[in-house]
């Protein structure tokens, strides 16, 4: 019994030096920075809470809090509509069913950096094919990413493409558990089709509305990939995320102890958002 416990642990240790190293050792390394001044080169200098005081007078960090409200203001509910129309569809019985269901989902396994190219070169001003398509029915070009007012709803759309396959799946998988009887007497009594969705599965699938509503929460306070990579934060920082500014102070400019702040009054940001999400979202589950 001895060797079988001691086997065990041995099992288990690759995960607790991954958890040690890459997860427990960065978190407490960041909580000393927090109260540090550090360029990586220079030894680590005290300055206590100033790296907080800063934060309060960084109109730019609000500025990229700003800017990723606005981006889960649109791409949360996009999001939900795009990925739930598609579910209701795919759960019905049409030819190729499988077929569909794969492709929705190829996007999310393809590298998030490949995507974000892909729609880089379709979101160009004078050679994307969007904007080919627009001119060829005499529509003019739109400035995707070159105009502050279009740069970030032209992400929202990308960021939900490429993740709607995941949410297709989590909607499926809560259509599938509506029971079918439900349908059938809503039909003798004459409901209609939109009847049935409006009154019968929203409400059966409102567990799994809750968790795609947590899920892009927390995806879209991640954005980096897309502004880092198609924008830069431009123009004019109207795609400047939190994570990007947060990532700038920290490998552009050095400011290691900054960095760190940010990272945990952002942390702390989204686990405000996510307890106000929970209590009200599952106050309708």
């Amino acid at each position: 019994m001895k060797n079988r416990n001691n086997i065990g642990y041995l099992f288990v240790l690759p995960y607790l030096i991954h958890l040690l190293v890459f997860i427990l050792f960065p978190v407490a390394f960041s909580f000393v920075l927090i109260f540090h001044k550090w360029n990586i080169i220079s030894p680590m200098q005290w300055i206590g809470l100033t790296n907080f005081e800063k934060i309060f007078q960084d109109k730019l960090f609000f500025y990229s809090l700003i800017n990723t409200i606005t981006f889960l203001l649109v791409h949360i509910p996009l999001q939900i509509t795009v990925a739930l129309f598609l579910a209701e569809f795919l759960n019905q019985k049409i030819k190729f069913r499988s077929f569909f269901r794969a492709a929705y989902f190829l996007p999310v396994v393809v590298s998030g950096v490949v995507i974000t190219m892909l729609w880089d070169s379709l979101y160009a001003q004078d050679t994307g094919i969007l904007n080919k398509l627009l001119t060829s029915i005499g529509v003019g070009r739109v400035p995707w990413l070159t105009r502050p007012e279009m740069a970030m709803i032209s992400i929202a759309i990308m960021a939900t493409w490429k993740n709607v396959g995941l949410y297709i799946v989590l909607f499926l998988v809560g259509l599938q558990t509506v029971p079918k009887y439900l349908y059938e007497a809503a039909e003798m009594e004459g409901a209609t089709h939109w009847q049935c969705f409006w009154h019968i599965t929203l409400p059966m699938i409102n567990p799994t509305m809750f968790m795609v509503v947590i899920l892009s929460t927390i995806g879209g306070f991640s954005l980096f990939i897309e502004p880092y990579i198609m924008t830069g934060g431009g123009p004019l920082d109207s795609t400047l995320s939190a994570i990007l500014y947060i990532y700038q102070q920290g490998f552009y400019f050095y400011h290691m102890g900054y960095a760190a702040t940010l990272g945990f009054v952002f942390a702390a940001i989204v686990l405000l958002v996510l307890l106000i999400q929970r209590r009200f979202v599952e106050r309708e589950v």
